[in-house]
Order: structure tokens, then C-alpha cells, then sequence
């Protein structure tokens, strides 16, 4: 049988709390403060609940409870307050303390049996709850200090440290040829076609992560064959149309192999996410030869990749309080954006007009 403690320096108040729930709990009673602290110290890991009343002589029910919350007590053990109190503002003090629940006196035997009852039942199962989280969290860890020393073993292979030159070099030819592209423009029609430039290579940790997820043993032909963004830039434009421009002359280039688009403009995900996507092998070209690698370019505006960086914190923080109002407010923003993308374009379009 669970444990309860009653504390009530009223003989009688505990003499009743004990006749109405004898029958289905183990009942413990302490006449004030201090001996509840003595009695919680002795047998803190099997107390189901405590059964406070708010005063007493010596220790009232509010030091009690603040004690019980410096010594992380009221993490695992719900206190009910048995009091005739009826003020607001105690309750209030209460609940801000952390108590869980309320029984008036005079005692009602079914109000008392129910409330108990199910305060446990709540507790019960939100330390559950606690301690799934925790057993997850703690895999979580061991699994990231496996990612650590297979990203470690990574490092040390001679064929993967090329592998990931020859992704840098992508990177560099892809820049080149953008870069070019962007003077011609500016001679030839007077403005850029592009923003800026963002490169990154993806980090050895995250390519074992991304391969085990896909359920690939971690080598270096599989990173080659089965991942296609190790090498990854995104392309800041000004304007929608310049992104079509600028991909279609790209990709138009003899050497280049588009194997893969994702129009996520034209058909954005439900989040509301839009950008282009181009999956591209890239030639690099060796001191003994050329090699195909794989490169994947992100083409957004400048409106576009505003939002997907509020929208990626907003993804990856656990703790984002009315997470959904957040996203049905992000997927607003994005149709606004939407919306004032092509405005600024119709806009650049009549600047741009002859007389």
C-alpha cells in the first residue's frame, strides 16, 4: 500500500484523514512541521503524498512547503492542503509554491478518497513521464559520443579526407562560375543578379548521423553514392525571377549535370518553406583528372531566406512556448512574403521600363 503523510496539529483532523483512507493507503501522521520534515527524510522515496494543513504551531504548512521545495521534495511528492482557508489569495500562494491540490474542512469521505486518489494517479504519471524523458535524453547523449568517435575515425581516413577536398573544390568551382555570372550582369544589364553567396561543407558528425539515419554503413562510397549534400550553397537574390534566371543559365553550362530540382517556390512546403533547389554534380578538375562530385545549390530571395532562418530556430528549440499559433503565424508570413517578393519585382520591372 502507498504511504501517505497527514500533518495537522488537530488530533482529531487526523484521527478522520486516517479512518477515510486507511482501507487503501498507509497512513503516517506527524503533529506539526518539524516532524513532517522528520517523517518525509525517513521515508522520502516510498511517500505517495502529504496531507498539509496550513497552521500549526512551531512550523506552519508554508515553511513546510518551502523546505519541502529547497530539498526538491515537491518534485516527486504532491502536497494537498487541508484547511478551512477559503481566501483566494492563500490558494493562490499555495499554487504559486507548487501545491497540487485543495481539501476543505469539514471533510467530505468521497472528496477526500477522490482527490487523493487522482493527485497520485497525476503525479504518478508525470514522474513517468520524467524519467522516460531523462532515459531518452541520457540515449541521446551516448548516441552523440558514438557520432563523436565515429566522426573521429572519420577524420583519420586518408579516402575520406580526399573525398571531402574534392567537396570543398565543388564548392569553389560552383562559387567561380556564380561569381562570374554576377560580373557579366552587372556590365551587361547595370545590377546583380545574386546578393551573396553561402557555402558550407557538411561536418564528419553529421554525415555518420545522416547515414546511419538512411540506414547505410558508414564508408566512404556510401557517403559518395548515397549523399548529396555534403557540399551545400545557398544564393541570395534579390528577386524571384532573377533565381529562375540565374539557375537556368547555371545549369545550361556544357560541364554540369542537374540531377535532381525541388521547386519548393512554385510548391511550397506546408510549413510554408520556399526555395529552389538544385542537385548538381560538379566537375573538379584534378592535377590527373576530373571528377564528377555532388553539390546541392539553394536558391532563395532575400525575404525567403529571412523567414527560413526564424522558421529553422523555431524547429530546433524544444522549449517554444504555443508552438502551433507560432507556425500558423510563420505560414502568414510566408504568403505576405510571398506577396511583397513580386511586388518588389513588378516594381523593379517599371523602374526599369524605357521611357
Amino acid at each position: 500500500m502507498q504511504r501517505i503523510l497527514v500533518v495537522d496539529d488537530a488530533e482529531i483532523n487526523r484521527d478522520l484523514l486516517c479512518t477515510i483512507l486507511e482501507d487503501e493507503y498507509t497512513i503516517e501522521t506527524a503533529e506539526n512541521g518539524k516532524q513532517a520534515l522528520n517523517r518525509l527524510r525517513a521515508h522520502e522515496k516510498d511517500t505517495a503524498a502529504v496531507l498539509l494543513d496550513l497552521q500549526m504551531p512551531e512550523m506552519d504548512g508554508f515553511t513546510v512547503i518551502t523546505e519541502m521545495k529547497k530539498n526538491s521534495y515537491l518534485e516527486r511528492i504532491p502536497v494537498l492542503i487541508i484547511s478551512s482557508e477559503h481566501s483566494a489569495e492563500v490558494e493562490n500562494r499555495c499554487l504559486e509554491l507548487g501545491v497540487s491540490d485543495f481539501i476543505h474542512k469539514p471533510f467530505d469521505s468521497s472528496i477526500v478518497r477522490n482527490r487523493v486518489k487522482n493527485t497520485i494517479e497525476l503525479f504518478e504519471r508525470k514522474n513517468e513521464l520524467g524519467r522516460k524523458v531523462e532515459e531518452q535524453e541520457e540515449a541521446l547523449r551516448q548516441r552523440d559520443k558514438i557520432i563523436q568517435i565515429q566522426a573521429g575515425k572519420l577524420k583519420e581516413i586518408k579516402a575520406f579526407n580526399r573525398l571531402m577536398m574534392e567537396y570543398r573544390f565543388a564548392i569553389m568551382e560552383v562559387e567561380t562560375r556564380l561569381k562570374v555570372l554576377n560580373e557579366e550582369f552587372s556590365h551587361k544589364f547595370k545590377r546583380n543578379p545574386f546578393e551573396s553567396i553561402k557555402s558550407r561543407l557538411k561536418s564528419p558528425e553529421s554525415i555518420y548521423e545522416k547515414l546511419e539515419r538512411k540506414g547505410y554503413p558508414v564508408t566512404v562510397e556510401n557517403i559518395r553514392e548515397h549523399l548529396t549534400d555534403i557540399a551545400g550553397l545557398r544564393v541570395i537574390c534579390s528577386f524571384p525571377d532573377d533565381i529562375y534566371h540565374l539557375a537556368n543559365l547555371f545549369t545550361r553550362q556544357g560541364d554540369i549535370v542537374l540531377l535532381k530540382k525541388k521547386d519548393y517556390i512554385k510548391c511550397p512546403k506546408e510549413s510554408g518553406y520556399r526555395s529552389l533547389h538544385l542537385i548538381l554534380s560538379i566537375p573538379v578538375f584534378l592535377s590527373s583528372e576530373i571528377k564528377y562530385v555532388k553539390a546541392e545549390i539553394q536558391f532563395r530571395t532575400i525575404a525567403m531566406d529571412f523567414w527560413a532562418s526564424l522558421e529553422h530556430k523555431m524547429r530546433y528549440k524544444k522549449d517554444v512556448d504555443n508552438a502551433e499559433e507560432v507556425a500558423a503565424q510563420l505560414r502568414e508570413c510566408a504568403a505576405t512574403i510571398e506577396m511583397l517578393d513580386h511586388q518588389m519585382q513588378d516594381i523593379r520591372d517599371k523602374i526599369d521600363t524605357p521611357d
